[in-house]
């Protein structure tokens, strides 16, 4: 995952991909699959740059190469962070799912943005597809039945005793 200035992709992302094919190529990476992933707010400035846009790259290289790359990255004034990790478990399938920037591009900001949130949902243990309203419960349910029947006992031993003085029993 390659991080550039979004102003700097914006006006000229053949030049910004160009430039991260180029320093794979120079440590004999194999690329396999390069797309904007997407552009969002930083958390922090970085090299007096806001907005980022984030590459997704996959590329197979020797792992002595891995630190020729980075030190490429940092050296370079275009490419503002980047994050190697190995992917050796994921499949090809993985590899060309569709990335936000593309849903956005396919069906809109907002659906891209739905989307993503129900693919993160599982992983959360959030289930999206449930909801349910309060017309959609039982009338009474087993908390509100115990809840009554201690009310009841509650309401029959202060008749016994012959003391009833509020609502709550009091």
């Amino acid at each position: 995952m390659f991080v550039v200035d979004s102003a700097k992709a914006a006006a000229d992302w053949d030049g910004t991909i160009g430039f991260i094919k180029n320093i794979l190529s120079r440590s004999d990476a194999e690329i396999v699959s390069i797309n904007k992933w997407d552009e969002r707010k930083l958390a922090y400035d970085i090299k007096k740059a806001s907005r980022g846009t984030y590459v997704l790259c996959y590329f197979k290289a020797d792992g002595g190469k891995i630190s020729e790359i980075e030190r490429d990255v940092r050296l370079s004034e275009q490419i503002m962070r980047v994050l190697i990790l190995s992917t050796e478990a994921m499949s090809p399938e993985d590899i060309e799912k569709e990335t936000p920037a593309m849903l956005a591009e396919k069906y809109g900001r907002k659906a891209a943005e739905k989307e993503a949130v129900q693919e993160e949902a599982p992983s959360l243990g959030v289930d999206t597809e449930l909801e349910v309203s309060e017309t959609e419960l039982p009338e009474e349910t087993e908390s509100s039945d115990s809840s009554s029947e201690l009310g009841a006992d509650f309401e029959s031993e202060e008749e016994e005793d012959g003391e009833v003085s509020s609502e709550t029993g009091m």
